[in-house]
């Protein structure tokens, strides 16, 4: 996994309900812990482009239901700026979610644009994704 290019503001908390935007059967998942997170003392830890979640799946096929499952973050609503001054923001969140650890996708097909930032640090993601911002 590669480190990220610029600073991403975190914008979805621990305990946030994010909808997914892949056919791996889940359709709403919530955030409860970001991997590789380290904050301070009281406060919440939250995720931006590109963090690797473990959620909880809360909506979506019944075998899917209730299951823990690792997600990466493609999509926020709160804008970041990129290293060359550009500001981007999208106008929905979305979670892709994972087969393992090293970021290979479950679903087939990707919904909607998927930041540069996410590409550059899963290669897995980008192969099926096919629009790129």
């Amino acid at each position: 996994m590669l480190p990220l290019k610029s600073r991403i503001t975190r914008a979805l908390p621990v305990g946030a309900i994010v909808p997914t935007c892949d056919n791996s059967g889940a359709k709403v998942v919530k955030i409860f812990s970001v991997k590789g997170h380290k904050t301070v003392k009281g406060r919440i830890p939250a995720a931006g482009i590109g963090d690797m979640v473990m959620c909880s799946v809360q909506k979506g096929k019944p075998e899917m239901r209730k299951q823990v499952v690792l997600g990466i973050v493609v999509r926020q609503k709160k804008e970041f700026r990129r290293q060359d001054g550009m500001r981007v923001k999208f106008e929905d969140n979305a979670v892709v979610v994972l087969k393992d650890e090293k970021g290979n996708p479950k679903g087939t097909i990707f919904k909607g644009a998927i930041a540069k930032e996410v590409c550059e640090r899963y290669p897995a993601v980008a192969k099926v994704a096919s629009v790129i911002v």
